[in-house]
């Protein structure tokens, strides 16, 4: 105990942190690294696999491109009328209203030099999907790297030169992770794959689970071994710390957990809610934590240290959200240049406009332009340069107040067989019954209520409460307000902590206290609404909070060995359970692992 009263804390974070491997995934992106670094590295969650046959039709260059993602009339009239409310509170014209513009909205074509008045972001290129086949012979490997350097802008040059290096010493990547992920060509036979959306695993009859499964740890295996250099044969003297999203459902938190003990050899791990980490990583006690994804917002309350579960609310929208609002919005406006962007078949495109969005978008009053570099990627084509002037730059953002500007698209359901867990204990799935919708093959639990089915599922219960149509300010006020308390509902008002890569748009956290105070109903005895200002990157705050849970925890009680887990879990009764969660208690314990 002298030891701790003496120790500095970053002697005690150099000693402590040094095999422990803090993971925090998201359906975007995945913020991984060792606790003893000072921050993580934050990776696309995404994996790229060739494709056999892949040039013949269909072709399926990214597995969720099946998805609806048509826009309906309804949705179209809505999404019109939410620009025109945002258009009066940030007193810019309306979304139809002809404006005396003293620019031009003519669009050209540069190649990148000379734009004084306009920020250059580079264009990003191609992924190299070859390799060097160790298999072929010296002077066709000489053959292949004397052509490397041609330009291959030519759609034939580049499809013969594609035959040219695979029979010439090179050969296709397997798998592609990442950000190069993202960017290869779609003339090349790969399909990208997500394997969490919105927030869950993205189980669907197109991507089944032992895919998913397969997806996430071959990402995570090649991110321990490329990216932090723990070889499997080294990873038993390593613990691992999961910091999960309060979406993620008890069956989904085993299944990552197997993953970290069985197959990538970690010698012991602990789950942590990351809520509770924000608040650990911001140095906090009581907050009201609202995490802005990339596809979900997360909304809980905590109090003294634990978090209040009957505060939970998740918003199925996020930053990708934005980007394609950004997207239409030029669209509308007509200062978008005349290129086949497709934020959803198209991820390099969606890279774009999620720089443009993070460079650009803030949200402030009056009209507000920029002139910019958009790039296009065409298939197969060396990348071209745009220089134009793009407008109401303020209004994606408040998407967020105003979801039905942001039509997210979507996704189909998960097939039947994913809510029934044969291991789970506490689960009484044969007593649920299943119905057939007249227009679908896919079954739907008959207690839905018009609900979708993921949230209907039973052990669903507990979880954070899902709302579609709620904005951003309206879920911070109902969450704070249902704690009951009067004097706990003024320290969470003035306790608003806005966590995630999205928090950090300019002038989200005044926009945050301006509507959040507007929306808090007259009867309640509120007066002043605060959010606090970031002690640590709120991109990785979550991160860094598991960090200070991992090193502090010297009983380690609550962390699970590998050997427990493989021979049979740990059972409801032990001490070894989740102690800072409302519903990973014991449930995730109890499953018997055959």
């Amino acid at each position: 105990m002298d030891y701790l009263k003496n120790v500095v804390p970053s002697q005690l974070v150099a000693e402590r942190g040094s095999n422990l491997v803090v993971i925090n995934p998201g359906s975007a992106s995945i913020r991984i690294g060792l606790a003893s670094h000072d921050a993580p590295l934050i990776i696309p969650h995404c994996i790229a696999r060739r494709t056999v046959g892949a040039n013949q039709p269909p072709r399926r260059t990214v597995q969720d491109q099946m998805l609806n993602s048509q826009v309906t009339t309804a949705q179209h009239l809505e999404r019109e009328k939410a620009y025109d409310t945002i258009a009066s509170l940030l007193k810019i014209p309306f979304l139809d209203e002809e404006v005396a513009n003293t620019y031009s909205r003519k669009v050209a074509r540069v190649d990148g030099s000379g734009l004084a008045n306009s920020k250059k972001d580079p264009a990003f290129t191609w992924t190299n999907v070859f390799e060097k086949n160790p298999d072929a012979s010296s002077a066709l490997e000489v053959s292949a790297n004397n052509t490397v350097n041609k330009d291959y802008s030519d759609q034939y040059k580049a499809s013969e030169y594609r035959e040219m290096k695979v029979h010439g010493g090179y050969r296709y990547k397997e798998c592609i992770y990442g950000e190069e992920a993202l960017k290869i060509s779609p003339t090349e036979p790969y399909c990208l794959r997500r394997p969490i959306r919105r927030g869950h695993f993205n189980v669907s009859l197109h991507y089944p689970t032992q895919q998913v499964l397969e997806d996430l740890c071959a990402i995570w295996d090649w991110i321990l071994l490329e990216k932090l250099q723990i070889p499997l044969t080294e990873r038993n003297m390593y613990s691992a710390i999961l910091v999960v999203p309060e979406t993620f459902d008890n069956r989904e938190i085993k299944e990552l957990l197997s993953i970290v003990l069985q197959e990538l050899r970690f010698s012991s791990a602990v789950v942590h809610q990351e809520t509770l980490a924000a608040v650990f990583g911001s140095g906090l006690s009581t907050a009201c934590v609202v995490n802005i994804g990339a596809q979900v917002i997360s909304v809980m309350c905590v109090e003294d240290g634990v978090t209040l579960p009957s505060t939970g609310i998740t918003l199925s929208y996020g930053g990708e959200d934005i980007s394609r609002c950004l997207l239409w919005t030029q669209r509308h406006h007509q200062t978008w240049p005349p290129v086949r962007t497709d934020a959803l078949s198209k991820p390099i495109d969606l890279l774009m406009l999620n720089r443009l969005k993070e460079t650009w978008c803030q949200i402030k009053e009056g009209e507000t332009d920029a002139v910019v570099v958009v790039h296009s990627y065409e298939d197969g084509m060396t990348p071209g340069t745009h220089k134009t002037r793009l407008t109401a730059l303020n209004v994606p953002p408040m998407g967020l107040f105003y979801p039905k500007l942001l039509v997210q698209e979507v996704y189909p359901p998960p097939p039947c067989t994913w809510f029934h867990d044969h291991e789970d204990m506490l689960e009484d799935t044969w007593l649920t019954e299943y119905v057939r919708r007249p227009d679908s093959d896919v079954f739907f639990h008959a207690m839905s209520g018009g609900l979708p089915v993921w949230e209907s599922y039973p052990l669903f219960t507990a979880k954070p409460k899902k709302e579609d149509n709620l904005g951003l300010a309206e879920a911070i006020t109902k969450s704070i307000l249902s704690t009951g308390r009067l004097d706990l509902q003024r320290k969470l008002f003035c306790s608003i902590q806005l966590v995630g890569g999205v928090a950090l748009t300019t002038g989200l956290m005044a926009a945050v206290e301006d509507r959040v105070l507007h929306v808090v109903p007259s009867t309640e005895a509120i007066d002043a609404v605060e959010v606090l200002q970031p002690r640590t990157n709120p991109a990785y705050v979550s991160w860094k909070g598991g960090v200070v849970l991992g090193i502090l925890d010297f009983g380690k009680e609550a962390w699970i060995y590998r050997q427990d887990w493989i021979e049979g879990g740990v059972f409801v009764g032990s001490n070894r359970k989740y102690k800072d969660s409302y519903f990973i208690q014991a449930q995730p314990m109890c499953y018997i692992n055959s």
